[in-house]
C-alpha cells in the first residue's frame, strides 16, 4: 500500500523566525541551538538539525479534532526551515532512526489502533494500520518524549 508522509507547513511559524529571546518568551517559545545530530528533529522538513543550528521549541496543536484525543505537545522547528516534507513511500532519517509510536485515527479524530515500533521497520506498521478501512490518517510520535513527529496518509 502506498503512503505519504507530511511535515508541518512552515507558514504558521515564520513570524517567529529571528525574534529576540524576549519576544519569543512572550509567545511561550524558547530558542535552542542543536548540540548534536541526531537530537533536534525539525517537524517541517523532517530532518535532524545540524549542530549549531537554531531551532524554536514551542507547543503545537497536532490533533485539533473535536474529540477526547485533541492534543498538543512541544516540537522543534528549525529557523532555517523552508518547505514542508511531502514524500510518498519514503521514510525520512529523522523517523527511521528512532522508536516511534504510530496512532491511527478515524475521520472523527478517534484512535482506531496504536502501536510502538522501531523506525527501521516502520513501513510494515504503516501498511498494517492503513489497511484498516476506518483509519483516515496516522500520527507518528517520537516514543521517547511523546512528541508529534509527522502525519501519514494513504496515497489515493
Amino acid at each position: 500500500m502506498s503512503f505519504r508522509i507530511l511535515g508541518l507547513c512552515v507558514e504558521p511559524f515564520k513570524h517567529l523566525f529571528g525574534l529576540s529571546d524576549q519576544e519569543l518568551a512572550a509567545n511561550n517559545v524558547i530558542r535552542r541551538i542543536a548540540v548534536a545530530k541526531p537530537g533536534f528533529p525539525d517537524r517541517v522538513e523532517l530532518r535532524d538539525a545540524e549542530p549549531g543550528e537554531s531551532l524554536l521549541l514551542l507547543n503545537y496543536m497536532h490533533q485539533p479534532a473535536h474529540s477526547p484525543y485533541q492534543a498538543s505537545h512541544a516540537i522543534f522547528v528549525s529557523e532555517k526551515s523552508q518547505s514542508r516534507y511531502d514524500q510518498s513511500n519514503e521514510v525520512p532519517a529523522s523517523l527511521r532512526g528512532r522508536t516511534l509510536s504510530l496512532r491511527a485515527f478515524d475521520n472523527k479524530g478517534l484512535i482506531v489502533t496504536a502501536d510502538v515500533i522501531d523506525g527501521k521497520k516502520v513501513e510494515e506498521l504503516i501498511e498494517k494500520q492503513l489497511d484498516t478501512a476506518e483509519v483516515a490518517y496516522i500520527h507518528a510520535h517520537y516514543a521517547g518524549h511523546g512528541c508529534y513527529a509527522a502525519r501519514i496518509e494513504r496515497v489515493s
